[in-house]
């Protein structure tokens, strides 16, 4: 996808650069690329009204006093059953997740959880994540990792979370305007994330009959841009998708899978990663291959947290703003890009 607009990214605390003149396959240099993840956890609240998204951290107040039409909560990789180095009790800080949810004095309508429920498709797992997430009160939509995949192609998950979805479990739904895709790329894995023929007809016969007015929310779990595909972190057939959507004046891409933040701007699309509740994952090159990484017990929660979206309306600006599940809040930088 040509990148025609502005690139918001979030700055690194700190990375590993080994290898400062390596260029990645979408020519993006690893310098140029570490600096747009954020080791610091999300705690974004972004509304919607009229379709239009905007942000801000939680427990800050909003940078407007429009009234917001809806809500709704990102949660990530909650990865229930890991209990190794990197987390010995992802159970813990899911809770911690949602207790911060609770407490947010504007009430989400839904959540959105964007897969790696579990953390071995275990019947128990998908157990202690529904009775974490009875707590919240709240209606939520679903997408499978390839954690929830992996042992049954995804059969429990279906089981459990797909009732009404399509194939290996994608759907959409309407909520107040704002038009919600849910996709599955972690079935048919081939190295990277993969939609599938099928997929991509359904999703083309799904956006069909409606207006390129109406904001859509695409949510997945592994993200649907390259944003390192030496780990396998992008989608193989992608494009195809946003072949179909770039009529669409607003469209919102959330993921998973990569257990960090990284957001950046292509004309119409935002395309927004998701921190873990779980443990976090090293940026890009910075290590010999993904997976879970430890961090010193005391700084953990600062590299967890979730996504509080709120969508306004009468603008066309997306503001930025993270902290994560400690409150730590991380720089926002913006960098211009042809």
């Amino acid at each position: 996808m040509r990148e025609t607009s502005r690139h918001r990214i979030h700055s690194v605390e700190s990375t590993l650069d080994t290898n400062p003149d390596h260029t990645s396959p979408d020519g993006i240099d690893r310098r140029g690329f570490l600096k747009c993840m954020a080791w610091a956890g999300t705690g974004l609240v972004w509304s919607f009204a009229g379709g239009v998204p905007i942000s801000h951290a939680f427990g800050q107040p909003r940078h407007s006093d429009r009234q917001v039409d809806f809500s709704f909560v990102q949660i990530s990789d909650s990865h229930i059953g890991f209990n190794k180095a990197a987390n010995a009790n992802v159970t813990a800080t899911l809770q911690a997740a949602l207790d911060k949810i609770n407490a947010y004095p504007s009430v989400p309508d839904f959540l959105i959880h964007t897969g790696d429920l579990s953390h071995s498709s275990k019947a128990a797992e998908f157990d202690t994540l529904d009775q974490l997430l009875i707590g919240t009160k709240r209606q939520v939509f679903y997408v499978p990792g390839e954690h929830d995949t992996s042992v049954d192609d995804g059969k429990m998950y279906l089981d459990r979370y797909g009732k009404g979805s399509k194939g290996n479990g994608w759907y959409s739904f309407d909520h107040k305007g704002v038009h919600f895709i849910g996709l599955v790329n972690v079935v048919q894995l081939e190295g990277m994330g993969k939609l599938g023929q099928a997929q991509l007809d359904w999703l083309k016969q799904d956006l069909g009959g409606l207006k390129s007015s109406i904001p859509i929310v695409v949510f997945a779990h592994i993200p649907l841009w390259a944003v390192y595909p030496a780990w396998g972190w992008g989608t193989s057939d992608s494009e195809q998708a946003f072949a179909m959507l770039k009529r669409f004046g607003s469209v919102s891409v959330l993921n998973g899978h990569i257990h960090q933040v990284m957001q950046k701007v292509e004309g119409n699309v935002t395309f927004h990663t998701a921190m873990s509740t779980a443990f976090p994952q090293p940026a890009p090159g910075s290590a010999p291959s993904p997976g879970p990484m430890k961090v010193p017990e005391e700084k953990l929660r600062d590299v967890l947290g979730v996504t509080h979206v709120n969508f306004m309306a009468q603008s066309h600006h997306l503001a930025t703003v993270d902290s994560s599940l400690s409150g730590v809040s991380v720089e926002v930088h913006e960098a211009s890009s042809s």
